[in-house]
């Protein structure tokens, strides 16, 4: 009976659970081949494009991909804050609204944003200054980063005297799986303007992804969070002091990444190594009788040889 259980065949179910699982866990940029094999294993189409229906939209965006819209009027960030529908997409920067085919990683198609997808007069001031000096500092940072400005909370608002929340996502891949090593690098800075206290609240997680599989696999998956504010003024001036501040935490922090590299030679590498003892020669785990605290205690236990 308990063979025949081990033996039993895994349900649909439990197929697209699994498969799932693999292709939400690829590393960046990695899921197109982590899915052909996926695929292959499989041999079940119909098992195959129901778990890759439901991963592919949940790994795009929390990989934050970038995609080319088809009439080369710019790049739409795939991600949870700007996701107006499953397959839908608002670019705020160009007021369009990008379709995708989230399998193909492609966009397929463009339309005008409707005025109720946008934010108020008010708030793409904020946003629109924002997103200017925050254009500025990724093309300075990363040499293949996109970025984005978003208003998850208060488009509404006409004007001074209510709360609205930006949020500035910024995305940057460098592929080069010819090379065998990929790698992002991910931040969401959530920026809370209060009207009240006159005041810019500024959070931000950051979020870095490395794969090197050239003779092994090593995979790197390191995250931050940080909180900083600054006084609520002009757009512009606020513009300036948030992109400071995100500077000056992702400056910090890529530096702290790049001192613990320096480092693991003389740490982590040491911890993961087998040592050596001082004699710099192998235990002989295969002739432990000729140590004298092996023989005293055998003679101990009565068990001597």
């Amino acid at each position: 009976m308990a063979e025949e259980e081990e033996e039993a065949e895994l349900s649909e179910k439990q197929k697209v659970e699994i498969a799932k699982w693999f292709l939400l866990n690829s590393p960046p940029g990695e899921i197109q081949y982590v899915a052909k094999d996926v695929k292959s294993i499989l041999n079940d189409d119909g098992v195959y494009d129901e778990a890759s229906s439901e991963a592919f939209p949940l790994y795009n965006k929390s990989h934050m991909i970038c995609l080319q819209m088809p009439d080369r009027s710019g790049d739409v960030l795939v991600t949870s804050f700007n996701e107006l529908d499953v397959n839908a997409f608002l670019d705020p920067r160009s007021a369009q609204v990008a379709i995708v085919d989230h399998v193909k990683q492609d966009c397929i198609e463009v339309r005008p944003a409707k005025d109720e997808e946008l934010p108020s007069p008010y708030i793409e001031e904020f946003r629109c200054a924002l997103d200017a000096e925050v254009m500025r500092y990724v093309d300075e940072a990363y040499p293949k980063g996109v970025c984005s400005v978003l208003c998850v909370n208060g488009k509404d608002v006409d004007g001074p005297g209510s709360d609205f929340e930006l949020v500035v996502v910024i995305s940057a891949a460098r592929l080069s799986p010819q090379n065998f090593c990929n790698g992002s690098w991910r931040s969401v800075w959530n920026v809370g303007f209060k009207d009240d206290q006159q005041r810019v609240e500024v959070k931000g997680k950051i979020q870095v992804g490395a794969h090197y599989f050239e003779e092994g696999n090593v995979q790197l998956d390191a995250k931050h969070e940080c909180e900083d504010s600054t006084l609520f003024q002009s757009p512009e001036d606020c513009a300036l002091s948030i992109s400071s501040i995100i500077r000056h935490h992702e400056t910090e922090y890529l530096a702290s990444l790049e001192a613990s590299y320096l480092n693991l030679p003389d740490t982590t590498f040491k911890d993961l190594r087998r040592k050596l003892p001082v004699t710099r020669t192998l235990f002989p785990w295969h002739n432990t009788m000729q140590f004298s605290l092996t023989r005293d205690i055998s003679k101990e236990l009565g068990i001597e040889k």
